[in-house]
C-alpha cells in the first residue's frame, strides 16, 4: 500500500499473524490502539502505535504523532514534528498534519514558513480536507515570507471554485485587516452555512452575537453547541471556545455563569477545560477561591501546560490571590513561554519595572520586543513606556515613539497610549520624526508588513481530527 513501507512477502505475512494475534498475545494492533484511545487508555494507545510506527505503518506513525501534540509539551511536540515528516513522504494525511504544525509552529523561521505551505499544498493537492485555513493563516500573518500572493486574491479564487473553507478564509482576512466588526453581517452568513461542516464557526457566531449583545441568539446558539457535542459532531475544544467568548469583557456583556456551565460539561474528555475555568475563577473571584483555582491548575497542567504555567505565572506576577513573588513568576513564565506568546510580556514587564532588585532594560527589551511581534496587543506601549521613562537607561525619544505609535494601530486603542503619545510629539523634531517614521516600516517588515491580529479564528480554526484518523471517517 502506497501509505506504508514496503515488506518482503516472510515479513508481510509474519506481520499479518502477529497482527491477527494481537491483544490476546500483547503484539501491537492499531484497533487495539484506536479502542484504547475511545477508552481514555492513552498509555496503551501509545505503546500500540509506537510499535507499528516503528514498522513503518504510516497510520500509526500519525496516529503517533496526534497524541505527542496533544501533550502540549513542547519537547513531545518536536517528536511529533519528525514523526510527521517520517510520514509525510508516502501519505497525504500526514503532509497536512506535518504542515499545519509548521504553520502554527511558535518563532518558525521563513524556511519553515515555506515548508508549511509546500506541505499544505500537496496535501490539498491530494484531496486533504483541513489545509487552506493554515494556508491563508500563513498568507495573511507572512506575508514577506509570500511575496507574490495576494491573499485577498487567492482566497477569492478559493471561494470561486466552491472550497467549503474558502469563507472561513475570509473570515480570517477580516480579521487581519481590522475590520471584522465592520463585517459582521457577513461573517454570521458565512459561519451559519459552513456550522454543520466546520464546527469553529460556533466560535465566530458566538463572537458575533456578543458584539451585537444578542443574548436571545446566542442563547440558542449555546443550545445548538451542546446538542452538536453530545451527538459528537462538535468538539469539546469549541466548547471551551465559546466559553472563552462568553467571558470576555472585550467583546460585550459577559455571561460567565455559562461559560462555567459550559466548560464544566467537558472536563471528563477535554481536560485543558480545566485551565479554561481556572482562567474563570481568575477573572471572575466570585465563581471559586483560589484553592479551587489552584486544584483546576493541577487538574489540568497535563493537557495544556502552557496555559497553565503562564496562568500560574500571572498569579505570582499579579498578586490578586497569593502575595505576589517575582521570582516563581519568572519561573513559571519562563516555562510557559515556549508556546504562549503572552509570557514574554509579563516577562519583560518584570525586567522593565525592576521587580527582581532592579530594573533589566535589555531583557525587558527583548522579552517585550518577542512579545509584540507575535501579536501581544500590549507590548508595544509598554516598550513605549520603558524608552520614554528611561528607568535604568537612558531615555530614547525616537524609539518611544516609534513603538507608541505601533501601539495606536492596534485595535481598541486605550486612552493611555494615546496620552503618551501627545506627551511624547511635541519633544520631537522633524528630523527625529522622519527617523521613527524609517524604523516603524522596518519594525512593520519584521511583522510580516502588518500587526498581528488578535485573531480568535488563527488560534481555534486548526481541525480537530480524531487522533490517527482522516476528519470524514
Amino acid at each position: 500500500m502506497a501509505n506504508r513501507r514496503t515488506l518482503t512477502h516472510p515479513a508481510l505475512l509474519g506481520l499479518a499473524i502477529a497482527i491477527s494475534l494481537a491483544g490476546c498475545a500483547g503484539l501491537p494492533d492499531q484497533r487495539l490502539a484506536s479502542q484504547a484511545l475511545q477508552n481514555g487508555d492513552t498509555e496503551l494507545a501509545q505503546q500500540n502505535f509506537q510499535q507499528l510506527a516503528d514498522l513503518g505503518y504510516a497510520d500509526a506513525q500519525i496516529g503517533l504523532a496526534d497524541i505527542q501534540v496533544n501533550t502540549g509539551n513542547p519537547e513531545e511536540i518536536r517528536k511529533a514534528e519528525a514523526t510527521y515528516r517520517a510520514a509525510a513522504q508516502t501519505n497525504s494525511r500526514a503532509q497536512a498534519r506535518l504542515g499545519r504544525l509548521l504553520a502554527a509552529k511558535p518563532g518558525a523561521t521563513d524556511a519553515e514558513h515555506r515548508e508549511a505551505e509546500s506541505w499544505l499544498k500537496k496535501a490539498f493537492a491530494a484531496g486533504e480536507s483541513g489545509t487552506l485555513i493554515p494556508l491563508a493563516m500563513l498568507y495573511l500573518q507572512y506575508p514577506q515570507t509570500f511575496p507574490n500572493v495576494n491573499a485577498q486574491q487567492q482566497i477569492s479564487q478559493w471561494q470561486a471554485a466552491g472550497y467549503p473553507d474558502a469563507a472561513l478564509a475570509q473570515v480570517m482576512l477580516y480579521r487581519a485587516q481590522g475590520t471584522y466588526d465592520q463585517h459582521l453581517d457577513d461573517v454570521e452568513r458565512i459561519c451559519k452555512a459552513a456550522l454543520s461542516a466546520n464546527d469553529v464557526c460556533y466560535v465566530e457566531l458566538a463572537t458575533v452575537y456578543q458584539k451585537r449583545s444578542q443574548a436571545d441568539r446566542q442563547a440558542e446558539l449555546v443550545k445548538q453547541l451542546q446538542s452538536a457535542y453530545n451527538a459528537g459532531t462538535a468538539a469539546p475544544a469549541r466548547i471551551d471556545g465559546v466559553a472563552r467568548v462568553l467571558s470576555d469583557p472585550t467583546l460585550g456583556k459577559t455571561d460567565e455563569k455559562t461559560a462555567q456551565s459550559l466548560l464544566e460539561s467537558v472536563t471528563s474528555s477535554y481536560p485543558a477545560a480545566y485551565i479554561s475555568l481556572a482562567q474563570l475563577i481568575y477573572q471572575y473571584p466570585e465563581l471559586g477561591d483560589a484553592d479551587k483555582l489552584m486544584e483546576y491548575i493541577d487538574k489540568g497542567r497535563a493537557a495544556d501546560e502552557g496555559r497553565a504555567e503562564l496562568l500560574l505565572g500571572k498569579v505570582y506576577y499579579e498578586g490578586k490571590v497569593v502575595i505576589p513573588d517575582a521570582h516563581k513568576a519568572l519561573e513559571h513564565l519562563q516555562k510557559a513561554a515556549p508556546t504562549q506568546v503572552s509570557a514574554h510580556y509579563y516577562m519583560g514587564q518584570i525586567y522593565r519595572r525592576g521587580y527582581l532588585g532592579k530594573p533589566e532594560p535589555q531583557k525587558a527589551v527583548d522579552e517585550l520586543l518577542k512579545a509584540a511581534r507575535n501579536g501581544q496587543n500590549s507590548a508595544d506601549f509598554a516598550l513605549a513606556q520603558l524608552y520614554s521613562g528611561g528607568r535604568g537607561t537612558k531615555p530614547n525619544l525616537v524609539n518611544a515613539y516609534v513603538f507608541v505609535q505601533l501601539a495606536k494601530m492596534r485595535d481598541d486603542v486605550q486612552q493611555p497610549v494615546t496620552d503618551l503619545n501627545a506627551q511624547i510629539e511635541p519633544q520631537l523634531q522633524p528630523a527625529q520624526k522622519a527617523q521613527a517614521q524609517q524604523l516603524i516600516q522596518q519594525e512593520l517588515k519584521a511583522r510580516g508588513g502588518i500587526l498581528q491580529p488578535n485573531a480568535d479564528l488563527a488560534q481555534q480554526a486548526t481541525p480537530v481530527d480524531p487522533i490517527g484518523e482522516d476528519k470524514s471517517l
